[in-house]
């Protein structure tokens, strides 16, 4: 099948998905990339680091953004520096990589409570600067999901929302799903083999979530974006997510991290893919700045 055809045939099917643009804030290419996008409704929503100094300038723009998508934290717990002290985690003052944080994780050596408190200073990071609550919440590499880190995360949002809360976004799906989706099926089967028992966790606690999700990659230039693309817009929940990594590869992102040229070329085809903006959710909010009834998203606009 085509990609026009695999498109058009799941435009047909009425599902619309959230396709979500992750990173808002980490390099200016990456923000313009995403402000691009989201102005011409192209995406759902974006999920935005509040840990690098752009987030202060960037939150600006985010105002204007906020009647076309949806607009939600990023938690970073594995590249840079924390928000604030972290001892046992951040004891040099960097964030470890993702496969020292998913040890410690496995092994049960993860402080809770270090956890609780670094999620409400960048949840206090974001309102601060973008003048809103976050519609969504979810973390760079997943490693909110993980054991032991999901424990202090609830935690947190459990505190700062005890009424109207966010969507948690769950990286997991079925494993029937991400076998018949194909693509990038190890990542998609480890990250959900990791975590398992989020999405009943965060039910739990009152707190909505996707029942499907994609968008895994291998990050390599050699192969087209589009052949990501498309196997993550099939088999597709009534609550789907599908993560991207758009933006505009430049001299500051290199310096961050080593995915660069493909930030383009993601950008590039969710500019041009046939059928994608049929697929694409957008939130109908009561008024421009009242929260997203999350009970009634997904299946339609709003």
């Amino acid at each position: 099948m085509t990609t026009e055809s695999c498109t058009s045939s799941a435009a047909q099917s009425g599902t619309r998905i959230m396709l979500c643009a992750d990173d808002y804030g980490l390099a200016e290419g990456v923000s313009q990339g995403i402000y691009e996008l989201a102005d011409a409704r192209l995406i759902s929503a974006t999920s935005a680091i509040v840990t690098f100094p752009r987030w202060a300038t960037d939150a600006k723009r985010l105002a204007a953004l906020r009647p076309k998508i949806a607009i939600g934290l990023h938690l970073m717990l594995t590249l840079g520096r924390p928000a604030g002290p972290m001892p046992d985690l951040a004891a040099s003052g960097r964030l470890p990589s993702a496969g020292a944080l998913t040890a410690k994780s496995l092994t049960g050596r993860i402080d809770a409570a270090e956890i609780e408190a670094e999620v409400d200073r960048q949840l206090a990071l974001f309102e601060r600067h973008a003048g809103f609550p976050p519609d969504h919440v979810d973390g760079h590499q997943h490693v909110h999901a993980l054991p032991g880190i999901r424990q202090g995360v609830l935690a947190a949002l459990v505190q700062r929302f005890p009424d109207e809360k966010p969507l948690l976004r769950d990286p997991s799906d079925q494993i029937g799903a991400i076998w018949a989706r194909g693509g990038e099926r190890g990542k998609a089967l480890l990250i959900a083999a990791l975590s398992s028992g989020f999405r009943a966790s965060a039910q739990r606690q009152g707190f909505p979530t996707n029942d499907s999700f994609s968008g895994f990659s291998t990050f390599d230039t050699a192969r087209p974006y589009e052949q990501d693309l498309a196997p993550a817009l099939r088999h597709t929940g009534p609550r789907h997510i599908l993560m991207c990594h758009p933006g505009y590869p430049n001299e500051e992102l290199r310096l961050i991290e080593p995915i660069v040229e493909r930030r383009g070329q993601e950008l590039a085809t969710l500019q041009n893919y046939p059928g994608l903006a049929d697929r694409v959710w957008h939130p109908l909010r009561a008024q421009p700045a009242a929260p997203i009834d999350w009970q009634k998203a997904f299946g339609h606009d709003g």
